[in-house]
Formats: structure tokens, C-alpha cells, sequence
């Protein structure tokens, strides 16, 4: 009897919520050390040092509430999923193709599908039993097709497709700003942990919290980094990590507008919402590709 591994994937899910927690644990660990135990008192002290730990514990606020608020707008947000009786159009006689239907399904020659982004071939999910729009995928974890589905991340218990990449990506970026400010402002303290200095007496709870907070800190800055830059270069080219897989790398992508347009496919065309994880009116209107299901090819496509 074959084992399906698929059946699985749900466990996912379970792993996702302890991963929520795990990000506020690291946020409260983070507060603890850089807050609470180094800059706000020495703001409370006055001195010399009081107007950069006040820098810091501002900047430190600031990009905590924006990390936050596009993590909770990932994980909360429907990243897409297909309407349902959702038909490509223009397809003549489809109901009597449905019964061929194996992947994929290839239209009679002459259709006029001017948007239809995978080519010649229709696509159909037999999970779901119903037609994928251009750019879907199905999530073994999520039990149903995504729309412009880049992964499912644990990390934030839900997929990350066509309708939360924005704030997905600014995710990344707020943290990677965030960790980096943490291992800036602790590494003073890390120096003096190693070099065995000791200004002032240190209860042995705190320095471990210190310590704790700057190799976490450290840690996700660092794989953060790599992350966001994967990302930002496959926002450039209008590609998804999983079609990233799939394109020939020998011809140029169907969706690639250039990096200016491309980049207002996931951000918006308003230069004020590009760092909010939000998008305008206007944008939600007349943007289709935020709705998932048509996405505008290249001008010199050829048929």
C-alpha cells in the first residue's frame, strides 16, 4: 500500500500556531533586553547617553508596530482562493470537455484567449475538482487552490499568495530592520559579556536574556536578509517562488512588464502605501492582479 505523504501536511498547521508564538516570544525577549534593561533607563538617567537611547527606543517602537501589524495582516488575510463555478473564458462547449479532463486541458485551435497567462492550456485541479485560474497552485496544507500562491509559510500559518505577498514582503523587510536595530544596540553589551567587563552589577537572569536576545536577533537578521533578497528578485521579474521552478530560464517570463511595473503588481501604484501594508482605493479598483485571476502579459508576446 503507497504511503501518502500529503496526508501529512495538515500537521502544518499545528506547527504554524506554535510559531506564533515563538515570534512573540522573541519579541518579548527582544523588548526585555533592549528596553527595559538598557535603553529606557538610561533615557530615565538623563546624561549624555539619553538622547541616542531615546533614538533607539523610538526607532525601536516604530518598526516593532510595523512589524507587527504586517505580520498579523499576513496571517489574517485570505491570501485568494477560487470562486467557486470559476470558468475560463472564452471556451466553447466547456461543459462537455469536463469530462476528459485529466491536469490539463488543451482548447480547440482559433479561441480568441487573449488573457490567458499559462499558455494554450487550461488547468484544472482534480483536489479541488474545479478550473485553476492562471498562476494558481494547490496547498497540500491548506486543503485548496491559492491564488498566485508563491509558498505556505509556517511562520505565519497561512499561505502567502496573490492577496497578502505585499504585506508578506514588508514583513520581511520590517524585520530585517528591526533585528538588525536589536544586534546594533546590543552588541555593546554582547563586547562586554565576552571581554568579562562589568560596569555595574547585572542580575545573572538579565544577562542571559541579553545574551539570548542578541544571537536571536543576530540569527534572523542574518536569514531574514537572505530571504528578502530572494524575494525582491523574484518581485523583479513578476515570478513566484514556484514558478521560479517552473519557467524555462532560456526564454524571458510571460508576466515580466519590467521591474517599474512589475513591482506595482505587488505594491501598488501609490509611492506613500508602498511601505503600509495596505493598498488604495483606486488600486483595489482598477488593479485586476490583485484580485488573482488576470494577470496582463508581455506587449511583444508573441502567439
Amino acid at each position: 500500500m503507497a504511503w501518502n505523504v500529503f496526508k501529512f501536511c495538515t500537521g502544518l498547521k499545528v506547527v504554524g500556531s506554535v510559531m506564533i508564538v515563538v515570534v512573540l516570544a522573541v519579541v518579548g525577549v527582544s523588548y526585555y533586553a533592549v528596553v527595559i534593561s538598557i535603553y529606557a533607563p538610561q533615557v530615565i538617567k538623563g546624561g549624555s547617553e539619553a538622547a541616542v537611547a531615546l533614538i533607539i527606543v523610538i526607532l525601536f517602537h516604530v518598526l516593532l508596530l510595523m512589524l507587527l501589524w504586517c505580520y498579523f495582516m499576513v496571517v489574517f488575510t485570505d491570501p485568494g482562493g477560487v470562486p467557486q463555478n470559476w470558468r475560463p473564458s472564452p471556451i466553447e462547449d466547456l461543459e462537455d470537455q469536463t469530462t476528459a479532463l485529466a491536469s490539463t486541458i488543451t482548447p480547440a485551435a482559433g479561441l480568441n484567449m487573449p488573457t490567458v497567462p499559462q499558455g494554450p492550456l487550461v488547468r484544472y485541479c482534480r483536489k479541488c475538482s474545479q478550473f485553476k485560474p492562471p498562476r494558481c497552485h494547490h496547498c497540500s496544507v491548506c486543503g485548496r487552490c491559492v491564488l498566485k500562491m508563491d509558498h505556505h509559510c509556517v511562520w505565519v500559518v497561512n499561505c502567502v499568495g496573490a492577496r497578502n505577498y505585499k504585506f508578506f514582503l514588508l514583513f520581511l523587510l520590517y524585520t530585517f530592520l528591526e533585528t538588525t536595530l536589536v544586534t546594533a544596540a546590543m552588541l555593546p553589551q554582547f563586547i562586554a559579556f565576552l571581554s568579562d567587563v562589568e560596569e555595574e552589577a547585572v542580575h545573572p537572569g538579565t544577562l542571559a536574556t541579553m545574551f539570548l536576545a542578541f544571537v536571536l536577533n543576530l540569527a534572523f537578521a542574518l536569514s531574514v536578509l537572505g530571504f528578502l533578497i530572494m524575494h525582491m528578485s523574484l518581485v523583479a521579474g513578476n515570478t513566484t517562488t514556484i514558478e521560479a521552478y517552473e519557467k524555462k530560464a532560456s526564454t524571458r517570463w510571460r508576466f515580466d512588464l519590467g521591474h517599474k511595473k512589475n513591482f506595482e503588481q505587488v505594491f501598488g501604484t501609490r509611492k506613500l502605501y508602498w511601505v503600509l501594508p495596505m493598498y488604495t482605493q483606486e488600486d483595489k479598483k482598477k488593479m485586476t492582479v490583485l484580485h488573482g485571476l488576470d494577470y496582463p502579459l508581455r506587449p511583444d508576446l508573441g502567439s
